[in-house]
C-alpha cells in the first residue's frame, strides 16, 4: 500500500487486480447484475476507483483496511445510484446485536464452494439485503466483522448474525431442487474487462472469491 500511495503505478495496478474482482461482485448484488442495470455495477466500480486514486493519499492502514475503505466508498456510491433510480434497499435491520457467533459451518462452506461464481451471486442476491451484504463483505471481500460493520454502519455482532443467517439460508437454497440457476455466458464487455484484471462471471468458483 505504501508503494501505491507513493505513486508507484505497478503497485497501484496490483492493488486494483486484487481488490476489483470481489468489489465488482459486491456491487453487482447491490445494484443488480442482470437486465438493463447490468452495466451499472461496472460504472460504479469505475467511479469508485477514480475516487480511490484521488484520495489514496488520505488512507492510513494496511491491505485489510484498504479493502474495507474501498468497500465503504463503493457502497456509498451504490446507494446514491439506487436513490437516483428510486430503488432503495428494502431489507429490515436485524434486532439482535450479538457479541459473538460460532464460525460458519464447514458443510455450508463446502456446499457453496461447489457453485460457480455467477450462480453463487445469483443465490446471494436472493437473500435479504442485510444478509447478502454481510455474506459478500465477510466471504467475498474477506473483511472481519469489525471492518464489515464499519462499512455498513452497524455493530459487529449484527454483521456476524446477518452473515451467519445468510450462509445458513444459502445452504438450504443449495439443497432445494433446481436452486442453482443455469449460468449465462459472460458478455463481451466482461470478456474485455477480464483482460484488464477483472474476473468474468462464471469463470471461477466461490473458493476463488475468498
Amino acid at each position: 500500500m505504501r508503494a501505491a500511495q507513493a505513486g508507484d503505478e505497478e503497485a497501484f495496478r496490483e492493488v486494483f487486480r486484487t481488490v476489483q474482482p470481489p468489489l465488482l461482485r459486491y456491487l453487482r448484488v447491490l445494484v443488480g447484475g442482470d437486465g438493463p442495470f447490468a452495466p451499472d455495477a461496472e460504472d460504479i466500480a469505475s467511479e469508485t476507483w477514480l475516487q480511490i486514486a484521488r484520495d489514496l493519499h488520505t488512507f492510513h492502514g494496511d491491505g485489510d483496511g484498504f479493502r474495507g475503505w474501498a468497500a465503504t466508498i463503493a457502497r456509498h456510491r451504490a446507494l446514491d445510484h439506487l436513490r437516483a433510480r428510486r430503488r432503495r434497499p428494502t431489507a429490515e435491520l436485524p434486532e439482535e446485536y450479538l457479541t459473538e457467533l460460532p464460525a460458519r459451518d464447514d458443510t455450508e462452506g463446502s456446499a457453496l464452494a461447489t457453485v460457480g461464481t455467477q450462480q453463487a451471486l445469483a443465490l446471494i442476491a436472493r437473500l435479504p439485503k442485510d444478509q447478502a451484504e454481510a455474506v459478500l463483505l465477510r466471504v467475498v471481500l474477506q473483511l472481519d466483522a469489525e471492518s464489515a460493520a464499519k462499512v455498513l454502519g452497524k455493530r459487529a455482532g449484527s454483521v456476524r448474525m446477518a452473515a451467519h443467517r445468510g450462509l445458513r439460508r444459502l445452504a438450504k437454497l443449495l439443497e432445494s431442487p433446481g436452486a442453482v440457476p443455469v449460468p449465462r455466458g459472460p458478455s463481451k464487455r466482461l470478456e474485455k474487462k477480464s483482460a484488464e484484471g477483472v474476473t468474468p462471471a462464471g469463470a471461477s468458483t466461490l473458493k476463488d472469491m475468498r
